[in-house]
């Protein structure tokens, strides 16, 4: 064997995992993996670890922080889900796995498509059309309601009714809105209308979700049970943002059930409020033709000799129906009157402006009595002060000073001079008067009376 023979590169573990590293990345810089979530798992670094499989293989993968905060949906085991990501190795272990940018439910996108296609051939047959949407009736007796009657649109819905039109009578056609089985129990609720004698209008309500859980309401089925009903329908599904196909089908479309409500139901106070002002502007155009019919009657009476006690007789009949009309009106304005004088009672009662004025009348009494407070507190300082100041004045040196007393100080020290000895003879000290001081020189020094040499 000839050992000159060039020897062949005997690569580390950790130059054979670099390599596999760079070639992987560089062969699949950005795949969609689509398959089923395994161990699935969220250390402290907020990180999502997890084992994507199908029947025959698996992978690991990885989402880091940064991008799975952007889900939209929660990451679990056990779902399918489809991503997009790039192939690397984690050199320390030599494995390899797929680090997601993106990921999504997988089947969202072809549900996506399949709507957008629906709403194409069906805006392509004129379901969408303003000509084939009917009208609201201004005041309906009932109201149908279309829903699941365990969720919580029956009772916004209801809520909204009472708060506008007391009284207004509702049914609940009970059906799925979403699962196995709703869109059929759409179509014969829709269909069941129809066979209603008192059925004038119906709310389609659901709450919000996912693409998914609105499914039912972007069938053909629906769209085509809608567009066929002799009522008129308002669609109320999801939340504001949300758009289904029975949306866009719909004789009119609310961003929520709540607001359905709205616009189905008129306000009591509005309607009264109108009543009102028609009948004022009834009253006076019947007044005003009252007046023209008889000045008519007084002018053709006088033209008439002979029928005069046949118009007298007309003129009394027209006059007793006056009254009648009058004594009618009357009962009815005040009718009216007592149920308005009834209604400002009641808001009077709850009136903020009330309260406000109750606080206001408490906020007043309290300041007074603060007032009150602060002032007894101001003149008892006050008296105190005086007496602090009457007794600080007679400590004061200047009070010793007014009564014929003084003080004595050396110069230039400014010490004062409390005994005989602290001086000496010929140095001059400094003498404080209550007005003034003294500049005197010392002659002779005493103690006890006697003189010290």
């Amino acid at each position: 064997m000839d050992i000159s023979q060039k020897q062949p590169h005997v690569y580390s573990v950790s130059e054979l995992n670099a390599r596999i590293k760079s070639i992987l990345e560089e062969r699949f810089p950005f795949v969609w993996v689509g398959g089923e979530v395994s161990n699935f798992a969220v250390p402290a670094s907020g990180h999502f670890y997890f084992t994507l499989k199908d029947e025959t293989a698996q992978v690991r993968a990885v989402m880091f922080k940064g991008q799975n905060r952007n889900l939209r949906f929660e990451l679990k085991d056990g779902m399918a889900v489809t991503g997009i990501g790039r192939v690397s190795v984690y050199e320390p272990r030599g494995t390899y796995q797929v680090i997601f940018e993106h990921l999504e439910p997988k089947g969202t996108g072809a549900l996506q498509i399949a709507f957008e296609q629906l709403k194409k051939r069906l805006a392509d047959e004129g379901l969408f059309d303003e000509r084939h949407k009917d009208p609201l009736p201004f005041l309906p007796a009932k109201i149908h309601v279309i829903t699941s009657p365990t969720g919580a649109v029956v009772h916004d819905i209801l809520q909204v009714v009472e708060r506008r039109f007391s009284g207004m009578s509702l049914s609940v056609i009970p059906v799925k809105v979403q699962g196995d089985g709703a869109i059929e129990e759409i179509v014969a609720a829709l269909q069941l209308l129809d066979d209603c004698e008192d059925a004038e209008v119906a709310i389609l309500a659901r709450g919000g979700g996912s693409l998914e859980d609105l499914q039912a309401f972007n069938s053909e089925a629906v769209a085509r049970s809608i567009f066929a009903a002799q009522t008129p329908i308002v669609s109320a599904v999801g939340h504001e943002t949300d758009f289904t196909i029975a949306d866009f089908v719909a004789d009119l479309r609310a961003p929520t059930p709540s607001a359905a409500a709205e616009l189905v139901v008129p306000r009591r106070q509005d309607l009264i409020d109108k009543t009102t002002q028609y009948k004022e502007d009834l009253i006076y155009y019947l007044n005003h033709r009252i007046e023209f019919m008889r000045q008519r009657i007084s002018d053709l009476t006088r033209r008439l000799a002979d029928p005069k006690k046949k118009v007298d007789d007309q003129r009394l009949r027209i006059d007793d129906q006056i009254y009648r009309l009058q004594l009618a009106i009357e009962n009815d304005f005040r009718r009216r009157r007592q149920r308005l004088i009834l209604y400002t009672d009641k808001l009077l009662y709850n009136n903020p402006n009330i309260c406000l004025q109750n606080l206001k009348r408490k906020l007043d009494l309290l300041q007074e009595r603060f007032t009150h407070a602060v002032d007894d507190q101001a003149r008892s300082r006050r008296f105190r002060l005086r007496e602090v100041s009457a007794v600080l004045s007679g400590l004061s040196p200047r009070a010793v000073l007014q009564r014929g007393y003084s003080i004595t100080r050396t110069i230039p020290t400014a010490e004062i001079v409390r005994a005989s000895d602290a001086v000496d003879v010929g140095q001059d000290v400094e003498v404080l008067l209550a007005r003034g001081a003294l500049t005197c020189g010392v002659k002779e020094k005493r103690e006890d009376g006697q003189k010290i040499l």
